[in-house]
């Protein structure tokens, strides 16, 4: 995909929602991370359900560690897998206190090393708390990374790193979201909404629906 498509792809993503944000509901940089750690697997929707009711009662390193790990799991029960992410959390909330005085961590190394924290997570908290140029590429960065042509790849670090080399340095503060949005909303893995599609114009996919 030529420099100048790129370019516009971004120019109707922005167009389209100039400020986009995560649609994960947080008041502060650790339920964030709470958030993110539990929305493995799981939707957003879902996610926000559970700690809507968990959030008022924990929502720090330490509080979340004095409601026990039993505690945590009957707010986050209705979530997949829960009892692993309830043990991650109650991990990285003990690694939180511990060594980082009750703050998320602002580097990769630090956050990596987090029970339930990989590559993935990281890059979520390092662009949306931190304003790190990252790209979380989850299944919907994936799926239109691969699908438009923009960062072809057969794995997701590979469209990570396809995605950084390409885009344009004053997109990249949103365009971890923008790409998310797209492929939740409008690239979706089944019947694609290609007559709306702000980008169809420039997207790649030979199987993408005539408008």
């Amino acid at each position: 995909m030529s420099d100048a498509a790129v370019q516009r792809i971004f120019e109707r993503l922005q167009a389209e929602n100039p400020n986009p944000v995560t649609e994960l509901h947080y008041s502060n940089p650790f339920e964030l991370l709470v958030a993110v750690i539990l929305s493995a697997q799981a939707t957003d929707v879902g996610v926000n359900k559970a700690t809507v009711k968990l959030f008022p009662v924990a929502n720090s390193p330490q509080a979340i560690l004095d409601l026990g790990e039993a505690g945590l799991k009957r707010y986050i029960s209705s979530i997949g897998l829960y009892n692993n992410k309830a043990k991650h959390i109650m991990g990285t909330c003990a690694i939180l206190v511990r060594y980082h005085g009750g703050q998320v961590p602002d580097t990769r190394e630090a956050l990596e090393k987090l029970p339930g924290v990989g590559r993935k997570t990281a890059n979520v908290l390092l662009n949306v708390l931190f304003d790190q140029p990252t790209i979380a590429v989850d299944t919907h960065i994936f799926r239109v990374g691969n699908r438009t042509g923009l960062a072809p790849g057969k794995t997701p670090q590979e469209v990570e790193k396809g995605l950084l080399r390409v885009i344009p340095a004053q997109f990249m503060k949103h365009a971890h979201h923008w790409l998310v949005l797209h492929g939740r909303y409008i690239c979706t893995a089944r019947k694609p909404k290609c007559p709306v599609c702000p980008i169809y114009n420039e997207c790649q996919w030979p199987e993408k629906r005539v408008v």
